[in-house]
């Protein structure tokens, strides 16, 4: 049997890098029946300053998270099949290409700096290595006009702090 999750996630940050910023993620879980649920988490305001790349990571560690903790509710164990769509290519691209390359590079990237966001990095990376022993997970890029569920989870976020 397999289980299929899939999520659409979104980051946002007002104030992108700068102190005082604000950032949000959210994850969307779809239902067979189109519908959602969502969770949204308001990013630590400093140490380190929030960025919207740092939302866009949060969102799908939230994802991973929230995919372990429906495993551990089930009655069954079936072949998790975990599907992530964001429009953040860097998340994405970041996650599908670069992170083993990372990885083997002591976390330094091709131009010899040390990577950014390692910490959210490291954590996506050992959230999806513990789904990979019941199942696997796909990420997928989508135009942000395919995402707006989780685009607007943000804004309404942001418009409440």
């Amino acid at each position: 049997m397999v289980y299929i999750m899939e999520f659409k996630v979104d980051g946002a940050c007002r104030g992108n890098g700068q102190p005082g910023s604000t950032a949000v993620a959210a994850a969307c879980l779809f239902t067979r029946n189109g519908f959602h649920k969502t969770k949204v988490k308001h990013l630590p305001p400093n140490n380190p300053v929030p960025t919207n790349q740092r939302a866009e990571i949060m969102a799908i560690i939230m994802a991973l998270k929230w995919a372990l903790a429906r495993y551990s509710e089930l009655s069954a164990e079936p072949y998790m099949d975990v599907r992530i769509k964001s429009d953040s290519k860097y998340a994405i691209t970041s996650l599908t290409t670069y992170i083993h390359k990372w990885i083997d590079n002591g976390w330094y990237n091709a131009s010899g700096r040390p990577v950014a966001n390692t910490d959210l990095f490291r954590l996506a990376f050992a959230l999806e290595n513990k789904i990979s022993y019941i199942g696997k997970v796909t990420y997928t890029w989508i135009p942000r006009e395919e995402n707006l569920d989780a685009d607007i989870e943000c804004k309404e976020a942001l418009d409440r702090t």
